[in-house]
């Protein structure tokens, strides 16, 4: 398909569903009604000030670290769900509305989101007034920008009062839900023209302050919520509003907001635009005042100035969208597929990146407060947001590995502000250490840089302690080695990845934590998904070795690598599928022996991912057996049957009713593994069938069973024995976007850096003909067509790069910036 026919296609998907539509060309998904199942949000920001954004405006603001910077306060769990947010209060008369429909409710003639890259806007319209606003976060700024147009299409003059709201969070999200003792009495705030700041704690031990500004002259403004909302009122009914007059009021102690009050007459089809900027400043100790209590607001009001016209806002826009547009051009893949266009060009890239940028810390059902960057989540969201932005990506990797200790175990979780571990959760979560070989191995063959590998890492971040980075892995490595059970396969420890599998827990307390607990002495419990792990992910660093000449090193890995091998073979083959694990006692876990959870997914797919079985039908079996008992309509089960009652030697898997999360739910993260085994096994249809059972884009006739957001992937969709099977929860922060996007782009499309160039290894759908990818890989595009007349499904029959054949499926690197036309056949 030529580009011209695949963006008229796009153009021709602008269908409306019963909530929204898919507008490609824009890179936009586009909501009609507020009145969604359930919040659609997006996030704004992507690199330190990041802001949550619903469709109706609900949301907060934090800079880096959503638990100790949080700007604006938000009540997750509330009735009505959704509740706080950036709002905006306009009075026409006796009609008072607001252009999100929340937090007043009133039914608008015309309502519009559109959530895009980095950006939403969201347009209401009443009584022939519209209000359209774009909000987002400027590219090096912190601060979010709303960007409101009033516009009057009536026949008469409008004099309106609009009023905006935000409320301040006492910056320790944690804490500001708890220690009222203290945080009743501790908010402050100043006014300073069209500015209102919010200063709480400044005086002391905090260098930051935080400020919501308008660039029009205010008539009255507000910073104490009571005195806004009077006695018993909520967001829905500010008294303030509804007497159409602000009380001037100055917050001592209780709860900070922001709120301007602006007067504004418009004539018959007149426009005005306000620019309201919501930031966040950092102050060195010895400038931190002006004058005695009063804040330095220099760095402020220069970031307020940078966003003060329409002109310099637009500008601002524009290299936003621009970055977004140069971002999303690096992998390209235009076939006769408009969903699978649409996913992998656009949302499944974007998703990568909030999930990369984000961890599992800050969503709708992430509080921002109890998690941090996870060790094995970074580096799985890595591999899907590495071809972006590579540096960062570098960044990243150095972060993670300073928090490793020196036996190669690490600190499960680190903080986004410090870049420490996070103690209160600990370690000794054994699949972790593996999932740094995966995410240095993938960045290098991404990026050609193996200078990497020389840095100087510290553990646990004492420098005194460093080493090289490649000593890091080897050490990770060796952790799995040094850590073997009686059977010869890996130790869990709290878990692996399946964090809800706790083997040695054996708790009876329900104050305690399933997955930091460890009650069963001797620790005797193995993995076997970990095991798969090992092979996997150990022949990568096998791979890594030998492209550094380190023979030996090579060479003492394969040993160990073939023995795991065997030992799975030997003690972890079940007869159709391979076992989960052995548990505290010795026993099997996911056997047929068993009642309950005879089969798991994650063992599948780590040992056919890694090809164990290939040679003696194993592998073929187990992916056999996955289709027979664990795939249903909605995706891939992560176990069956799921368990009736609670066992205690398995855990909080077993707590869960059953189809839901981990016992019996779609865990959306591991169904790419079964995706990628296929391909191993060289089923590309079984492979592209489990693809589209879970990609948001081919779920248009699920989007109100789904309850989330249609643009992005859930962790978890309740599986077939749940009572709501199909229904979805946890969206945007999860693995499943990185996983999902190299099982799709990698795998099955077959385009896949190495360290030597791009290998071409497609395992598609017999009855694809043809299909495009464009493709940058190290400042160098390839201009990919893959052609499949004779239907193949994976094996490759030539390749010619620019007219001439290769030899092989890799193709040549060439100087940067330079264009080569490939051409694939299938045969």
């Amino acid at each position: 398909m030529e580009k011209a026919d695949y963006e008229a296609q796009a153009m021709s998907n602008q269908q409306e569903q019963e909530y929204g539509y898919f507008d490609d060309v824009a890179k936009e998904y586009v909501i009609t009604t507020p009145k969604t199942p359930y919040p659609w949000i997006n996030y704004l920001g992507d690199t330190a000030f990041f802001s949550l954004i619903s469709n109706t405006a609900g949301g907060y603001s934090f800079y880096k670290d959503a638990k100790f910077r949080r700007l604006t306060r938000y009540r997750y769990n509330n009735v009505p769900v959704d509740t706080g947010g950036r709002y905006f209060y306009i009075v026409d008369g006796d009609t008072v509305w607001s252009p999100a429909w929340k937090p007043l409710k009133t039914e608008l003639d015309h309502y519009e989101c559109r959530h895009g890259m980095g950006y939403s806007r969201i347009s209401g319209m009443k009584d022939g007034v519209t209000s359209s606003v774009l909000f987002f976060v400027p590219q090096g700024e912190d601060l979010e920008v709303q960007h409101m147009t009033l516009t009057n299409s009536s026949l008469t003059t409008k004099k309106l009062k609009l009023f905006s709201f935000a409320e301040w969070c006492l910056w320790n999200a944690e804490d500001d839900m708890t220690n009222f003792q203290r945080n009743f009495s501790t908010g402050q705030v100043e006014v300073e023209g069209s500015v209102i700041y919010h200063k709480t704690e400044y005086r002391e031990r905090r260098n930051h302050f935080a400020f919501y500004s308008v660039n029009e002259s205010i008539q009255g403004f507000d910073t104490c919520r009571d005195s806004f909302l009077g006695d018993y009122n909520g967001f829905d009914s500010p008294e303030v509003v509804a007497k159409g007059q602000p009380n001037n009021s100055i917050a001592h102690g209780w709860s900070p907001i922001g709120s301007h009050y602006i007067e504004v007459e418009l004539a018959p089809g007149e426009s005005r635009d306000f620019i309201f900027t919501l930031g966040y400043v950092e102050m060195p100790q010895e400038q931190k005042w002006q004058a005695p209590g009063v804040i330095n607001k220099t760095k402020a009001l220069a970031a307020i100035e940078r966003f003060d016209s329409v002109a310099k806002v637009e500008k601002s826009f524009k290299q936003l969208t621009d970055y977004w547009d140069d971002l999303l051009s690096k992998f390209v893949v235009i076939s006769d597929d408009e969903r699978l266009n649409r996913g992998v060009n656009i949302w499944n890239q974007y998703q990568n990146m909030v999930t990369f940028n984000m961890s599992r810390s800050a969503s709708y059902f992430e509080s921002g407060i109890g998690r941090g960057m996870g060790f094995r989540d970074s580096n799985q969201d890595l591999i899907g947001f590495v071809h972006l932005v590579p540096e960062r990506a570098r960044e990243r990797i150095i972060d993670i590995a300073s928090t490793q200790f020196e036996d190669g175990s690490a600190y499960h979780q680190y903080q986004p502000l410090t870049k420490r571990g996070n103690a209160a959760v600990g370690g000794n979560f054994n699949d972790d250490p593996m999932w740094l070989v995966q995410s240095v191995t993938v960045y290098i063959k991404e990026t050609g840089d193996f200078s990497i590998l020389e840095e100087q890492v510290p553990y646990d971040n004492d420098e005194s302690k460093a080493t090289s980075l490649f000593e890091h892995l080897t050490r990770s490595f060796n952790f799995i080695t040094h850590n073997l059970g009686e059977h010869g396969l890996p130790l869990i420890g709290r878990a692996d990845w399946n964090d809800c599998l706790n083997l040695n827990c054996f708790s009876m307390e329900p104050n305690e934590s399933f997955q930091t607990t460890e009650n069963k002495e001797g620790g005797r419990a193995e993995s076997v998904m970990i095991a798969g792990q090992f092979v996997l992910f150990g022949n990568d660093y096998i791979e890594l070795c030998r492209q550094l000449g380190k023979t030996a090193e090579a060479e003492r890995a394969e040993g160990h690598v073939e023995q795991m091998v065997q030992a799975i073979k030997a003690h972890a083959w079940d007869g159709e599928w391979f076992l989960r694990a052995y548990d505290a006692f010795g026993k099997k876990v996911g056997t047929h022996e068993a009642d309950e959870s005879k089969i798991f997914i994650e063992s599948q797919g780590f040992c056919t991912m890694a090809g164990i079985g290939k040679d003696d039908g194993k592998l073929q079996q187990s992916l056999d057996s996955v289709n027979k008992y664990l795939a249903c309509d909605y995706g891939i089960v992560l176990n069956y049957p799921a368990f009736t009652e609670y066992k205690i030697e398995y855990g909080e898997i077993s707590t869960y009713p059953q189809g839901y999360k981990e016992n019996g739910g779609i865990f959306c993260h591991n169904n790419p593994w079964i995706m990628i085994g296929e391909t191993v096994a060289g089923n590309g249809d079984r492979a592209f069938e489990y693809y589209t059972k879970i990609a948001p884009a081919y779920q248009d006739d699920k989007v109100k069973l789904h309850k989330t957001e249609p643009y992005v992937y859930a962790q978890m969709i309740a599986g077939k024995e749940a009572a709501t099977p199909g229904q979805a929860k946890n969206s945007w922060l999860t693995g499943t976007a990185a996983w999902n996007y190299v099982a799709i782009t990698q795998y099955i499309l077959g385009i896949k850096p190495h360290y030597n160039g791009l290998q071409i290894a497609p395992c598609i759908p017999r009855d694809w003909t043809e299909y495009s990818v464009k493709r940058v890989f190290r400042d160098v595009t390839y201009d990919i067509t893959i052609k499949n007349p004779e239907q193949h499904s994976s094996s490759i029959g030539w390749i010619t790069v620019d007219g001439e054949r290769i030899a092989g499926n890799v193709l040549p690197m060439f100087e940067a910036g330079s264009l080569h036309k490939v051409i694939v056949m299938l045969g």
